[in-house]
């Protein structure tokens, strides 16, 4: 178990942030204000990895090593998906959970 005062440096992957953009981008088109309102929970979601990120289920698929991510759901719909290492959080994948899995860049 990790420690509740130990923080993590988190890092999002050039990949993960671009498909936050292009979330972003698809929810703007409808409501800017939502638009801006998805942005700072997935930020605060992202944030909130420095501190006890193991506390998210384990993410695993068929395609993926077994136990090597996990995710945060933000919204109901978007998922986080992280691994961690030593001290660090990365984000490599930010999903629309109401899309097809095959959308993942994980893979």
């Amino acid at each position: 178990m990790d420690n509740i005062d130990k923080e993590y440096h988190v890092y999002i992957a050039p990949a993960a942030n671009d498909r936050m953009a292009e979330h972003v981008e698809f929810v703007a088109r409808f409501s800017e204000d939502a638009a801006y309102r998805l942005v700072d929970a997935l930020m605060d979601g992202i944030r909130s990895l420095k501190q006890m990120p193991f506390r998210n289920p384990a993410y695993n698929r068929p395609y993926l090593p077994v136990d090597k991510y996990r995710s945060l759901v933000i919204n109901k719909r978007y998922r986080i998906v992280y691994q961690v290492e030593d001290d660090c959080v990365y984000v490599d994948d930010i999903q629309d959970s109401r899309q097809s899995e095959d959308k993942s860049i994980l893979k």
